[in-house]
């Protein structure tokens, strides 16, 4: 076997490449960690909320009640619903995830060409420019000004040197410059496989719905053990046989429990994942779609995101010397750079036919010099960045006549001073020698863009390397408010404090660096804010990993996509509208459908608990409540779970729920317990006593559910009325009555019925509107 590295000039040869992949030395990355098809299944169905509900099928079979068991097809809804709707999103989000993939440029065979990161194999050259993410662990072997950021991996800021003989790390990226580098660590022994797992894991973290869902499960956990102990302990005193005791607990514990929450919530965070990906927005996670909706300020990089991007070269303005040497030297500057990024990309296209010179010293452009130089023989160093940091005051009043335009504007400079590529720093005795003019377009849709948004409450903040002058007069030309000036980020303060005063009072932002860009995150986020970040560049980087939502364009550095939440991967911005309304449906509806879920728990534990201390028959059987659970929670809940929904999200999510729930679920018991009790004391049958408790808690469930369905527009309406009718059929149908031992009460205990009803439905509309008030009716769809 053979070990020989390969020639840098050449790279493995594709003899070399196959002897590597018959001994496996190839960079076998882990398969995506999105869940197999098994592991779905397997999740689905093992959860905690079937477990429950098995147990107490398995107790209503040994209590010898099998007509009671019917609660039991949440099991089998649950499961089915949630395994075909996970699969279809993992089969969305990894084709898309394809389109998004990393890939590696290699040098074989003397050619380089891109591959697959799967593709890589052990002492592999690979090629890195600007932006690039390193995809395997390697050694460099050439470098042209090559700095790393390895924020990633250690959370350091400042980029770091690599020259020959130093290590670079997957999962760092190229600041600046440019390098070849041999993979030394490929497959699992890279820190690359980890970081692609992370990133592409199908969860739901760091989500407020989640998270409260989860709280509300705690809670119901701790509760329904003791509630249900306590009521089999007293139903056992009350009922003649224990058989009717364990019916009655069983059937207040699958009250209880809130069976179609989570299926709910997830299928309602999926729904909105995949109307996502149909628009070519590639989420990272599941809760990414509500993470736009409580956003209240969005910071916007100019190029690429306000623009489209495309820098097209305009005109010069010579300042001193020929223009057949301006035109060469930019040229030449161009020509020296093996990754020019998009302004030097225009220059050489613009001057491709001026004669070019041989390089004998090369820095590359640096997002945080905001420069780039080259030293020629016979010609000097020269020097081609922003004006203010090549030559500080030079030509000030030709530099404002053109950025008050919005052009973009280079300074083209020269220096007798040799250059050091060890340590660039700009001499004093720069000469300017020309402006260079480029346009910038403003995407079409930007204004109509950034006018929903403001709408919506969400302030927009402009930060770019570029001159305060010229970001200014493009965000004006894009509808951005308060531009009609930018602030120079070179004056700013580094107090924390001091710079959130000042983002306060201003929008518009210029000669911004990476560090800066994050800083101004950080303050935003340290007052209270919910940030977005858009960016495609290098530069983007640090603020979009620390911002709460990053947001990525598809055409941007393999950077900017790895560490953005969401990848927009047709470089549509107007995407993010539809982003923001599935955002706010997500939470807007799983908060409707938990608030009549936690409202079905308490009047399920209050019901037990009253039950056990009068020492009564429990008010219904189980398949009594499966009745009412699916008319006035689960079958509307999975429609109110998919309405749109534009109203604007609000924080508070459990407080809102509870201090609805709690009260309303309350009075629903109260106002049942205090009918079926008159009812049972009179001349009425237990079956009849049940069956008004039914009938009571039926009507002021659907209550609940209109109260949490506003506004009631037609649709909502016909819902809630089909809800009604399906019980109304289901009790004139002789043996669908009979199976659900419906028995209607004498004539005169329905003046109780419907006192009651009436009560607690008005009572229920009064309290809900009085703590969230909202309209009740709209006229329109």
């Amino acid at each position: 076997m053979s070990s020989a590295g390969p020639d840098i000039s050449t790279g493995l040869s594709s003899d070399q490449v196959a002897e590597r992949r018959r001994d496996g030395r190839i960079n076998a990355v882990p398969a995506s960690p999105s869940r197999t098809i098994g592991q779905i299944i397997r999740a689905n169905i093992f959860t905690t909320v079937n477990l429950i509900i098995g147990t107490l099928l398995v107790l209503i079979l040994v209590a010898g009640k099998p007509g009671d068991a019917l609660f039991a097809g949440v099991i089998i809804s649950n499961s089915v619903i949630g395994i075909i709707q996970e699969v279809r999103a993992k089969q969305t989000l990894d084709q898309l995830a394809l389109l998004n993939a990393p890939v590696a440029r290699v040098r074989r065979d003397a050619t380089e060409h891109d591959i697959s990161v799967e593709e890589v194999v052990a002492d592999d050259l690979l090629v890195v420019g600007p932006g690039d993410q390193v995809v395997v662990d390697g050694t460099v072997l050439e470098t042209i000004g090559l700095d790393m950021d390895e924020s990633l991996l250690t959370g350091e800021s400042d980029a770091v040197t690599k020259t020959a003989g130093d290590e670079v790390l997957s999962g760092s990226f190229v600041a600046s410059g440019s390098g070849v580098f041999r993979a030394t660590r490929i497959g699992s022994g890279s820190y690359a496989s980890s970081l692609a797992e992370e990133a592409k894991r199908f969860t739901l973290v760091n989500s407020e719905l989640r998270n409260g869902i989860s709280m509300i499960l705690k809670w119901l956990t701790l509760i329904i053990p003791p509630v249900s102990i306590l009521l089999l302990w007293r139903l056992l005193d009350a009922e003649p046989e224990w058989q009717l005791a364990l019916q009655g607990t069983v059937a207040a514990a699958v009250a209880m429990v809130p069976d179609g929450l989570v299926l709910l919530t997830s299928i309602t965070f999926i729904v909105g994942i995949l109307a996502l990906a149909k628009r070519q927005a590639l989420a990272k996670e599941l809760a990414s779609v509500e993470l736009l909706a409580r956003v209240d300020i969005l910071c916007l990089d100019k190029t690429g995101t306000i623009t489209t991007g495309e820098i097209a070269y305009s005109d010069l303005d010579l300042l001193e010397g020929p223009g057949s040497e301006i035109e060469s030297a930019l040229a030449s500057l161009a020509a020296v750079d093996p990754n020019p990024n998009p302004t030097l990309a225009a220059i050489a296209t613009a001057h491709a036919a001026a004669p070019t010179w041989e390089s004998t010293a090369v820095v590359p452009f640096s997002s945080a010099r905001k420069w780039a130089a080259a030293q020629f023989d016979g010609w000097g160093a020269w020097y081609l960045g922003a004006p203010e940091m090549v030559a500080p005051g030079a030509e000030a009043e030709r530099l404002a006549t053109h950025t008050a335009r919005g052009r973009r504007v280079v300074l083209l400079a020269s220096s007798p001073s040799a250059i050091d590529t060890a340590e660039p720093a700009l001499p004093a005795d720069v000469t300017p020698r020309a402006l260079v003019l480029l346009e910038d377009e403003v995407r079409p849709d930007a204004p109509e863009i950034f006018r929903f948004l403001i709408e919506q409450g969400i302030g927009l903040r402009v930060i770019s390397g570029d001159h305060p002058s010229t970001v200014a007069a493009v965000a004006a030309r894009a509808g951005i408010p308060d531009a009609t000036s930018g602030f120079d980020a070179r004056s700013l303060p580094e107090d924390e404090s001091e710079l959130a005063n000042i983002l306060a009072t201003s929008a518009v932002f210029g000669r911004v660096t990476p560090h800066q860009k994050r800083a101004m995150v950080r303050a935003l986020q340290n007052q209270g804010h919910v940030v977005a970040m858009t960016g495609d560049g290098v530069n983007d980087v640090l603020a979009l990993k620390d911002a709460d939502m990053g947001i990525a364009m598809g055409s941007g550095s393999a950077a900017s996509r790895a560490v953005a939440q969401l990848t927009l991967l047709d470089n549509r911005f107007s995407t993010l509208p539809l982003v923001l309304s599935e955002g706010r449906k997500v939470i807007n509806n799983i908060e409707r459908v938990a608030t009549l879920f936690v409202a079905k728990a308490t009047y399920a534990v209050l019901l037990a608990l009253a039950t056990g201390a009068i020492g009564s028959p429990f008010p219904f059987l189980p398949r009594h409540l499966t009745l009412i659970g699916t008319f006035s929670i689960g079958v509307p809940g999975f429609f109110l779970a998919l309405a749109p929904n534009d109203t604007r999200a609000r924080s508070g999510f459990i407080r809102r729920i509870v201090s609805v729930a709690l009260p309303t679920g309350s009075i629903a018991a109260a106002v049942t317990f205090v009918a079926y009790e008159i009812i049972r004391r009179g001349d009425a049958t237990l079956p009849e006593a049940r069956t008004a408790a039914t009938v009571v808690l039926l009507t002021v469930g659907l209550a609940i559910l209109s109260a949490a369905a506003r506004p009631i527009n037609k649709r909502r309406a016909i819902l809630i009325a089909s809800m009604a009718a399906a019980y109304t059929v289901i009790s004139a149908i002789p043996p669908m009555r009979e199976f659900f031992e419906l028995d209607a009460p004498p004539t005169i205990h329905w003046v109780t019925m419907a006192v009651a009803s009436g009560i607690g439905a008005s009572l229920v509309w009064v309290i809900a509107s009085r703590i969230d008030p909202r309209p009740s009716i709209v006229r329109r769809q």
